[in-house]
């Protein structure tokens, strides 16, 4: 048996979550009982509605992302040997949408194919193409002499 603590797996002191989109923050002390769990968002207590989910295993989950839910998120955890908690923030990126998808291509066996992809994405964020063929990753430098990356920008 032990009271929460947040030593060995704090929370992300930065959590990013895209606008408009769902994102889930983790609260994963190490504690014996399993302790019951409470969040806040600055000084509000935070409850279960419509947009905000506080699972079983302390995880605090928000859907529909807006602007409004950027701020200071604190995992409260307690059991019967003590209490402890954790705090990180919660930031708001531009969601990354495909803004020209690849169209199907029609080729002759032995000629060349060429297929474009363009996308927005968050400026303050790395954007990373991955190409894949029937669901399998295409590795650019394994299979050089068959495909070719081009990178615009």
């Amino acid at each position: 048996a032990s009271p929460p603590t947040f030593e060995l797996n704090p929370m992300k002191k930065k959590i990013l979550a895209a606008k408009g989109g769902r994102v889930i923050i983790e609260c994963k002390p190490k504690a014996a009982p399993k302790p019951k769990f409470s969040w806040s968002k600055g000084t509000e207590l935070l409850v279960n509605g419509s947009r905000i989910r506080i699972w079983d295993d302390g995880s605090l989950e928000i859907i529909n992302v807006t602007k409004l839910d950027e701020g200071r998120y604190t995992c409260f955890a307690e059991n019967n040997r003590g209490k402890a908690n954790s705090t990180g923030v919660l930031e708001m990126t531009e969601a990354t949408r495909i803004t020209l998808a690849p169209l199907n291509v029609d080729v002759t066996v032995g000629e060349n194919a060429t297929m474009q992809c363009i996308a927005s994405h968050d400026p303050t964020l790395d954007l990373t193409f991955i190409w894949s063929l029937n669901g399998f990753v295409i590795d650019f430098e394994k299979e050089h002499e068959h495909y070719e990356r081009n990178v615009m920008v």
